[in-house]
């Protein structure tokens, strides 16, 4: 099937076809809500994983949930862990929170100030994901009020964000889930792999691949294969080690031999250059929406605001000169 024609059928997949009710990522709008329970107890789950009972209170609904510590690589660096939120079936119906089961809550690394604006520029690179395409991650930006019931402390108020779950995102996309594996190149929809290529490079993000990671059974690596039809989408996430965000805890693998994450390098895999130019044009005619929503961003101040669309502003610069960057990507691209 054209590529042309697999972007028409996912649009019309999505325009038609009977979706859950699922309101929580409809809006983009930030949510205020209240999460109570066995805080300091969880956070020490790092081996067991074991599931802790919270409240969860948006509004004027209050939520029985189990809740457990997720993720890898953010407990080595971490003092303040994502989470997975298991709500009870049933129980959420007439909420926000509508259709949904398990969902992950990403948290600032530590407690600290720097740590939650980390937190905003990861969100805002879905966002900006977003903006590209409709076979991206939504998220919901979450302002938490977490009460820690072991301890005699004033709740500690922070931003958080909810990534929408595997299913919702399949589903909405008219597809299914893969378990595969492993994936050839030429089963991935060819226009939607160059914009992954072209987005990883704009927000300088290296810790991605299209291999299996060693502990995982299916592909890729900080990544979600989904079965449309004759294609496959691969839908990247995790982006705290991007050199959009800079973490203090971000470093390049080393066979990459650059200095820092701030650097760009070209990762994606070599491919047709009317194909790539057509991901970089529709990357550069969102400019201003980038710009606008990285201005409408809470908790970052003005310079902070002004330093990530300076950061962008050097790819965009690039982009100007078409063919001269083009050739850098196909240098660049892996065989």
């Amino acid at each position: 099937m054209p590529a042309t024609r697999i972007a028409a059928t996912l649009l019309a997949v999505m325009l038609l076809s009977p979706l859950r009710a699922t309101p929580l990522f409809d809006d983009t709008a930030a949510m205020d809500a209240a999460f109570e329970g066995p805080l300091e107890d969880l956070m020490n789950q790092t081996d067991s994983r074991e599931q802790l009972p919270f409240l969860l209170r948006v509004g004027d609904k209050e939520h029985a949930i189990k809740v457990r510590l997720r993720g890898k690589s953010r407990l080595r660096v971490c003092n303040f862990m994502p989470l997975r939120l298991n709500f009870k079936k049933n129980a959420v119906d007439g909420s926000v929170f509508a259709g949904q089961d398990k969902l992950k809550l990403v948290v600032p690394c530590r407690t600290s100030e720097r740590a939650e604006k980390d937190l905003i520029e990861e969100y805002a690179v879905y966002r900006i994901f977003n903006l590209l395409t409709p076979a991206s991650y939504r998220v919901r930006l979450v302002r938490m009020s977490f009460m820690d019931t072991d301890r005699n402390a004033d709740p500690q108020l922070v931003h958080t964000f909810l990534l929408e779950p595997n299913g919702q995102l399949a589903e909405r996309l008219g597809g299914r889930e893969s378990d595969l594996p492993e994936v050839a190149l030429n089963w991935l929809d060819p226009d939607h792999i160059a914009l992954v290529y072209v987005f990883q490079y704009l927000v300088s993000n290296v810790d991605w691949s299209l291999v299996k990671p060693h502990e995982k059974k299916t592909c890729c690596h900080n990544g979600t294969l989904i079965e449309t039809g004759e294609t496959i989408l691969y839908v990247p996430y995790d982006f705290d080690l991007s050199g959009f965000v800079d973490a203090p805890y971000a470093y390049p693998p080393p066979d990459l031999r650059i200095d820092k994450v701030t650097q760009r390098r070209y990762r994606g895999f070599c491919t047709d250059r009317d194909t790539l130019k057509k991901a970089l044009h529709t990357v550069v005619s969102k400019r201003q929406d980038i710009v606008e929503l990285i201005e409408s961003l809470p908790v970052l101040s003005d310079k902070d605001k002004q330093r990530r669309i300076a950061y962008l502003d050097q790819f965009f610069r690039d982009a100007e000169k078409e063919d001269k960057l083009l050739k850098r990507f196909e240098n660049r691209c892996l065989d």
